[in-house]
């Protein structure tokens, strides 16, 4: 099972640096590193939710599951 985390290409078409995106919804910048990098073990709804009220997106546009 893999979960991918195309955090990057959000930011990307929205043209937002990691740095704002850490800003706006209220975590580290090195929190953030971990979730882009696809190794967190979890990520809170919460924060799932203030990531896509900031990028205006669904949760389906910043993970996508991958058969190995």
């Amino acid at each position: 099972m893999a979960i991918v985390v195309n955090l990057d290409v959000m930011l990307a078409k929205r043209k937002m640096k990691s740095k704002d995106l850490a800003e706006i919804i209220g975590i580290t910048t090195a929190n953030l590193s971990i979730l882009k990098s696809g190794k967190a073990k979890a990520i809170r709804f919460s924060t799932l939710e203030a990531i896509c009220e900031a990028l205006d997106c669904q949760p389906a546009d910043i993970l996508e599951y991958k058969e190995e």
